[in-house]
């Protein structure tokens, strides 16, 4: 016996450095970007409504309807329309059969009434089932709730339409929303919506987020015998069922992506070699643009699509309907993709495949098949297209700007745009831009180009109609300018990913960003570093000397004092002015992430009483603890009178006035002083 629990240890340890060996060499040779492929197809592909497959069958039961394609089976409890069970390649059911029933796959919101505040978890069930198409090459399953008021306490005031649609010769299935409000029913906040599939922990051990981010993963056991740590969602390892994952942090967070690159992440079984996938082909559903941030996959093993939430963000982004506003909306379809290969070939291989897949669908998008005329089809969506340059010091190009259709609203308000639509794309090197498959509706165009601050916005409303092709011409944006610069800290991309991340503490590490130098602002307790580097005195920036990417902390926040104390810092930057300009200077400030922050300015006079300029307190994104590079974006251009400074050394000092926990600060995008205009 002693022998055979060997054996059957050597075994796990074999196939966990297989994975870890094999993952590098899969991704150095066999890895596709998102944009374009090369590699073979060895797997299958379904071409639909091909013959070649078996017809799809509908089998509808007292509590329960089965969709099987020949490829895959799924089980959905009915009226409720939760998915219970798939089965695929002789896995009877994928889906962890521990949970509950309503535990599995399923659809949930959390919201609250304004008037009292509580949270609520939604997992909005159905209760009645409508077969809206079933045929040979396809089944669509609609399970509805209508809103009547009766259970106002437990269900928010939403008509709900969930959606399952399963095709001949696909291995997979299609799921999506219809989500209405109807005009003067009560007023409700909704924080978050999505879909999430819980797998079973026993076979799919193996996470792939992006070609960088993929390892074997804790189960929800592990999870639940490690120690919490400074929130619920992280935890140090102490007693995994893999020893070694022991001494590792895991927070789902750490998995996090924004959603212009959100589109596929899911779950490798090694045996038998089969993956999970969640493939979210357009972002138009989402919320706050494409650089909002948003869970994945993460330990459980879970995975997910997230439509909205205030992650990253704040309460701000909740959707907030008063006064009996009406409101519709689709959210997804999403697809859940399954693959295999045969039992001798390498298991990371199927990671390969569902990137393949996923540019597939992103092709196919808008999809043709869908029955709801709540869903346009090609031919009844818009294209915008144009050109952006740039007139700053110089004309320049708008190169690989982010140029976006939003609801109107002000510069930059699509960051925090929560009920409609948004269609994105990025400019080519010389700004020329191309917005295609938008629904028909009232739009503001916004952009904003790396490089630069500031945000553009076309004043005039755009009207899309179906088949509608806008040309806008030439389109320029001004950045915020006053005078000449005469010195700046940072690069404007929004983010603070140039400055300096330090070392994680080694006891709080998570292994997979040991090495990666562009993802270890992912490294959970960095914020306690700065107390590490700066115990007594904070942070001096000398202009012309420091250099900001090993010099300037990437995130401004408070130094632990010892007994869960903590107090605001004050950073000082050092400048040399050779004479002073009778006129008004300008301090751009750009902000990448603020949350529960205030960031006082004040020149030459550290310990004056008023400061030249403060944010007030501003964000909620809480970036700095779920290991975001960035929050939301914040931009203040601030004047400084001539007579506030000198000939010679000057000093700035930024202040983040609020104390008492550690996740109170902000992080800098971009710093630029610049001079007046000089008159000759």
């Amino acid at each position: 016996m002693v022998k055979k629990k060997g054996m059957i240890f050597a075994t796990k340890i074999f196939v966990v450095l297989f994975l870890h060996f094999f993952i590098s060499i899969v991704v150095s040779t066999s890895s596709i970007n998102y944009t374009q492929s090369n590699h073979k197809r060895t797997l299958r592909k379904h071409p639909r409504g091909s013959l070649l497959y078996p017809p799809v069958q509908l089998h509808v039961y007292d509590d329960h309807v089965v969709v099987d394609n020949g490829i895959f089976s799924m089980t959905i409890a009915s009226p409720e329309g939760t998915v219970t069970g798939i089965n695929f390649k002789g896995i009877d059911n994928i889906l962890n059969e521990r949970n509950e029933k309503s535990d599995r796959g399923y659809w949930d919101v959390n919201w609250s009434d304004p008037s009292d505040r509580t949270d609520h978890l939604d997992k909005l069930a159905g209760k009645q089932l409508e077969v809206l198409v079933n045929n040979d090459n396809i089944v669509e399953l609609s399970f509805k709730r209508p809103w009547t008021g009766a259970d106002k306490n437990n269900h928010v005031s939403l008509n709900i339409d969930k959606r399952f649609v399963v095709l001949r010769g696909s291995s997979g299935f299609y799921s999506y929303g219809i989500f209405e409000r109807l005009q003067g029913w009560p007023d409700a906040d909704i924080y978050q919506g999505r879909i999430v599939f819980k797998l079973q922990d026993k076979l799919f051990r193996y996470m792939a987020v992006s070609d960088e981010r993929q390892r074997i993963m804790p189960t929800f056991q592990d999870r639940e015998k490690g120690q919490p740590l400074d929130y619920p969602e992280a935890v140090l390892l102490t007693h995994p069922s893999n020893s070694l994952l022991r001494g590792e942090v895991d927070d789902k967070y750490q998995y996090s992506t924004e959603n212009k690159d959100n589109r596929v992440h899911g779950w490798i079984c090694s045996d038998p070699p089969v993956g999970f996938w969640m493939i979210t082909p357009s972002n138009e559903f989402r919320t706050a643009g494409p650089v909002k941030q948003d869970l994945t996959s993460h330990a459980g093993p879970v995975t997910l699509s997230m439509f909205f939430s205030t992650h990253y963000a704040g309460i701000g982004l909740g959707i907030k309907f008063q006064d009996g506003e009406p409101w519709k909306k689709v959210f997804g379809p999403v697809f859940v993709y399954l693959n295999s290969v045969p039992a001798e070939d390498n298991p990371l291989s199927l990671w390969v495949d569902a990137k393949e897949q996923m540019l597939m669908q992103t092709a196919s998008w808008p999809y043709n098949f869908l029955n709801s005329s709540d869903y346009p089809r090609a031919y009844q969506r818009g294209q915008v297209t144009g050109r952006l340059i740039v007139h700053d010091i110089v004309l320049g190009y708008g190169k690989f700007a982010f140029v976006g259709l939003a609801p109107p609203g002000a510069p930059g308000s699509w960051q925090e745009e929560n009920k409609g639509y948004q269609f994105w794309t990025q400019a080519d090197e010389k700004g020329y831009f191309r917005i295609k498959n938008v629904r028909p509706g009232l739009y503001h165009l916004y952009a904003w180009v790396p490089g630069y601050i500031g945000d553009y916005m076309y004043s005039k409303i755009i009207y899309i109609l179906p088949g509608s092709k806008i040309r806008m011409g030439l389109l320029v944006h001004k950045p915020p300018r006053n005078g000449p610069t005469v010195w700046e800290i940072g690069v404007p991309d929004r983010t603070a990913a140039e400055f300096y991340v330090p070392e994680p503490n080694p006891t709080l590490m998570n292994q997979l960003y040991a090495s990666q130098r562009a993802e270890s602002f992912r490294q959970y307790g960095l914020w306690d570093r700065y107390t590490d580097m700066y115990p007594d005195q904070d942070l001096v920036y000398k202009v012309g000397v420091s250099d900001y990417v090993t010099d300037w902390f990437f995130a401004h926040v408070n130094r632990n004092i010892g007994n869960k104390t903590y107090i605001p810092t004050t950073w000082t930057v050092l400048f040399d002015l050779d004479y002073v300009i009778p006129g008004n200077y300008t301090i751009q400030l750009a902000l990448a992430s603020a949350n529960a922050a205030e960031v006082q300015i004040k020149i030459n006079d550290e310990g004056g009483k008023s400061p030249v300029f403060t944010t007030g307190l501003i964000g909620r994104d809480n970036a700095i603890a779920r290991h975001g590079i960035h929050g939301l974006y914040w931009l203040y251009s601030i004047n400084v009178l001539h007579s506030q400074l000198q000939a010679g050394t000057n000093a700035m000092y930024l202040t983040q006035t609020r104390g008492d926990n550690p996740f109170r600060g902000v992080m800098y995008d971009y710093i630029r002083f610049e001079r007046p205009l000089k008159v000759v």
